[in-house]
C-alpha cells in the first residue's frame, strides 16, 4: 500500500497548468490498485497565515495548551499527520511573483515545526520526514530554466529544496512548465515529463 498525498495551490479553480499536471500524474499512475490518495487543495482553500495563538501552541507542551490553543493547532497537526502518512507527495507549484504562491507559503509554514518535522540537535538541525519521494509540478509564465538569462529570478525552486530538505525530504524531482505566458512547447514539455516520471515510480 502506498500513500500519496496531492497538494495543489493554484488559485484558480480551473485552467491550472499545476492543477492539471498534478490531475495527469495521478491518473499515470492510478492504474497501482496499491495507491491511496489524500488531497489537499490550499489554493482553493488556503490555510490561515500563523498567528499569535498558533505559534505559542507550536512551543507550549501539548498538556499545557490552553482550550485556545488546542483549538488553533488543529489544522497545522492535521495537514502535518498527511505528511507524515504520506510515501509520495506531489506538490502543484505555480510561480507567483518569482517564488511560491502566499497559500503554499503558509501551508509550509504549518507543516515545518519543530519537534514535528525537524529537530535540533548538537549538529545542528536534522529533518524528520526523510524517506519519502516528493515530486514539484511547477509553471511560470516566463522561462526560468537552466539556460535562460532569467534563470537567476527564480526563488521558487530553491526556496522549496530548501525548506523541503530541512525537513528531511531530500529526494525532491522538479517538473516545470516554463514559459506559459510565452506559447511554445512548456506545457506539453512538462506533460510528457509528469507521465514520464510517474510510470517510472509505478514500475
Amino acid at each position: 500500500m502506498t500513500n500519496l498525498l496531492v497538494v495543489t495551490s493554484s488559485p484558480k479553480s480551473g485552467g491550472s497548468v499545476t492543477g492539471d499536471l498534478a490531475e495527469r500524474f495521478v491518473a499515470s499512475i492510478e492504474a497501482d490498485t496499491g495507491i491511496v490518495q489524500t488531497r489537499r487543495d490550499v489554493g482553493i482553500n488556503p490555510p490561515p497565515h500563523l498567528d499569535e495563538t498558533t505559534i505559542g501552541a507550536f512551543y507550549t507542551p501539548e498538556d499545557q495548551r490552553t482550550p485556545e490553543q488546542v483549538d488553533a493547532v488543529k489544522l497545522s497537526d492535521e495537514l502535518v499527520a498527511e505528511v507524515e502518512a504520506a510515501d509520495i507527495i506531489v506538490i502543484g507549484s505555480p510561480m507567483h511573483n518569482f517564488g511560491v504562491s502566499s497559500a503554499l507559503k503558509t501551508w509550509i509554514d504549518h507543516i515545518a515545526r519543530v519537534g514535528k518535522t525537524f529537530h535540533y540537535t548538537e549538529g545542528g538541525p536534522e529533518g524528520l520526514l526523510g524517506g519519502r519521494k516528493v515530486f514539484v509540478l511547477g509553471a511560470r509564465g516566463g522561462d526560468y530554466s537552466d539556460s535562460s538569462p532569467a534563470h537567476a529570478m527564480d526563488q521558487q525552486e530553491p526556496y522549496l529544496k530548501t525548506v523541503l530538505g530541512f525537513m528531511g525530504l531530500t529526494d525532491v524531482t522538479f517538473i516545470h512548465a516554463e514559459g506559459v505566458a510565452m506559447g511554445g512547447d512548456g506545457v506539453l514539455n512538462a506533460n510528457l515529463a509528469v507521465e514520464s516520471a510517474a510510470h517510472a515510480l509505478a514500475a
